[in-house]
């Protein structure tokens, strides 16, 4: 058994904020404003892939994942919700789910690599944080 505390990646940790502990994963805010951008990160360490957990841990990062992006898609009336674990500089196993609406910054394309984050407003990110937690918790 590993006993090695868990530490998000220092790039997911700089890059976003913790919002809260689900169960089996954190639950982080991108520090980007242009989009509703949530990353999921299980709390294990070594882990770099889906396969690489258990079973069980499998199974609750898929209900984890589905619980965030409805509560998301509730909290947001997004046209779509998108959901990846790209993992090609940030090795350690994390999920994106991003709000996507018509007319957003990039809109269709994807958000990696477009433009410069702009920061969140503390009475907005307060706002949409409340919100989503509360369809999180609902």
């Amino acid at each position: 058994m590993d006993l090695t505390p868990f530490e998000a990646d220092a790039r997911l940790a700089r890059d976003s904020e913790l919002l809260t502990r689900i169960g089996l994963c954190e639950l982080r805010l991108m520090r980007d404003a242009r989009w509703p951008w949530l990353v999921l990160v299980p709390q294990r360490t070594d882990v770099f892939e889906m396969f690489d957990l258990t079973p069980l841990d499998q199974t609750m990062l898929t209900f984890e994942i589905n619980l965030v992006a409805d509560a998301l898609k509730r909290a947001t009336g997004a046209t779509k919700i998108n959901v990846g674990a790209l993992g090609n500089i940030v090795r350690q196993l994390h999920v994106h789910v991003i709000a996507r609406s018509e007319g957003d910054p990039n809109w269709p394309g994807p958000v990696w690599g477009f433009g410069m984050a702009e920061a969140w407003d503390n009475t907005d990110k307060n706002a949409f944080t409340a919100k989503l937690l509360e369809h999180l918790n609902s």
